[in-house]
């Protein structure tokens, strides 16, 4: 009774399984078909509109860092022309100490005439 169970079952199965291998209907593979098309075709779209955000995000981050360069790039030769006019107005001091008179508060205002004149540029420099 045993065997005749188990062959039973084996047939069962067999049947089952040999059902599961028939071709679908036409009409149900047409179906089939279109539905997974339309859902490539949705991920598509949605991994194109994803990809369009993160290059754009990626674009502003790219301008962002690119205007902090050119700030740092204009604040430090800024610094350096200073530094220059700092330099070339002690200097020109320190010639003008070799004079008297009026000659030192003429070589004295001329040495700061063309500080001031060096630190504006720097300045209009640095704002353009």
């Amino acid at each position: 009774m045993n065997l005749i169970q188990w062959s039973a079952s084996g047939v069962l199965a067999l049947s089952l399984l040999a059902g599961c291998n028939n071709p679908k209907s036409p009409d149900a593979q047409v179906k089939n078909v279109a539905a997974a098309e339309e859902v490539a075709a949705r991920e598509q779209t949605e991994a194109e509109q994803k990809a369009v955000k993160q290059v754009a995000k990626a674009a502003d981050s790219v301008a962002d860092k690119t205007v902090a360069l050119d700030n740092t790039a204009a604040k430090a030769a800024y610094d350096v022309q200073v530094a220059t006019a700092d330099g070339n107005h002690k200097i020109a001091l320190e010639k003008c100490e070799a004079l008297s008179g009026d000659s030192l508060r003429d070589c004295k205002e001329q040495a700061d005439a063309n500080y001031a004149v060096a630190k504006a540029d720097a300045k209009a420099a640095e704002n353009r």
